[in-house]
């Protein structure tokens, strides 16, 4: 009897995984996914700022742009969906990469600083935009300066995407990388 016991045990203890696992396979399925939604929503937008894919790009570099000071972060706010991205590659001492994220609120904190005792002028050169319904990808070449008129001590590319709600243009993540040395801007890419 014990040896029965204990040969029936195997098969009930894998009968009862299975139907524990079929049961929350089952309540995952019942259950709707979703999105929490953020604790604050951004301020309203001007409606200037988002009317259209050329607005809200001139808004974008507008906001970071200008002497050392405060910037209208509540604009900058207004821009973006909840919890959208900003991502920074960056080369490491050893040669590799690595790309650093960070949420609008996270992107104000940081560069805040930077803003408060630097002037810090951003704009753009050239621009590509590929557009499917409500959704943009926009390669936007950047310049930046020290002063409106100065030399310009980096470029690179903003990797911008954007979503348009039947509304307005919101800016969904912003991805860029700098020029370097060894990563110069392709000539397609500096012209309009």
């Amino acid at each position: 009897m014990k040896k029965f016991a204990s040969s029936c045990a195997l098969p009930i203890l894998v009968l009862l995984l299975c139907a524990i696992s079929v049961a929350a396979k089952k309540e995952s399925q019942d259950k709707p996914t979703s999105v929490p939604l953020p604790r604050t929503l951004p301020p309203a937008a001007n409606a200037k700022d988002v009317a259209s894919l050329d607005a809200i790009l001139a808004a974008l570099y507008s906001v970071i742009s200008g002497p050392a000071g405060e910037r209208d972060w509540n604009r900058m706010r207004s821009l973006f969906l909840p919890d959208a991205r900003l991502t920074a590659v960056q080369k490491r001492p050893d040669g590799s990469f690595a790309a650093t994220s960070v949420t609008v609120e996270g992107y104000i904190e940081r560069a805040g600083k930077y803003f408060r005792e630097k002037p810090f002028y951003e704009s753009e050169l050239a621009r590509k935009v590929e557009q499917f319904g409500q959704e943009a990808h926009v390669f936007s070449t950047y310049e930046s300066r020290e002063a409106p008129d100065a030399k310009p001590f980096a470029r690179g590319i903003n990797s911008i995407q954007l979503f348009n709600d039947g509304k307005r243009w919101y800016c969904v993540s912003i991805f860029w990388d700098e020029e370097r040395a060894d990563n110069p801007l392709p000539a397609k890419y500096q012209s309009k």
